[in-house]
């Protein structure tokens, strides 16, 4: 079954010098400031379209992961992952880093980085952003 999720930005001003709020609206769970300046320099309590897709990678990606493990018959006890997203002003969205500690009862070092590229390869998001480099660093924990 398809699902469709909604957010909407209301933006008031320039570029450089206006502002705006982001809502999710699919969730009702928030609705967060969002500028240039906070996207291109400090966020200064301020989100960013970086950081929201870092959200979506970072929680994609771990339920990949989870799921893979369990259909291996190897489920994990817990999975600690983060995104990092590069934007650089000018040019875009330059790379993005994922970095999970996982704590996978009787699984291998090896096993995991496999079961973790896998997975990478596998979230939709990173599907959905594949014209950007992602790396990966994957250990147990």
């Amino acid at each position: 079954m398809a699902t469709t999720r909604n957010a909407s930005t209301h933006w008031e001003g320039t570029l450089f010098e206006g502002a705006g709020q982001v809502t999710l609206e699919s969730s009702g769970t928030g609705t967060y400031d969002v500028s240039w300046a906070s996207r291109a320099e400090d966020a200064n309590g301020k989100t960013s379209p970086e950081e929201l897709i870092a959200a979506a990678h970072s929680s994609c990606f771990s339920m990949a992961l989870s799921n893979g493990l369990a259909k291996a018959g190897t489920p994990a006890t817990s999975l600690d992952t983060s995104a990092a997203v590069d934007f650089v002003p000018g040019t875009g969205i330059t790379e993005i880093r994922l970095t999970v500690k996982g704590v996978v009862p009787g699984m291998s070092e090896e096993d995991f980085v496999a079961a973790a590229e896998g997975a990478k390869v596998g979230c939709p998001v990173s599907q959905a952003l594949a014209a950007v480099p992602i790396k990966l660093e994957a250990s147990l924990g």
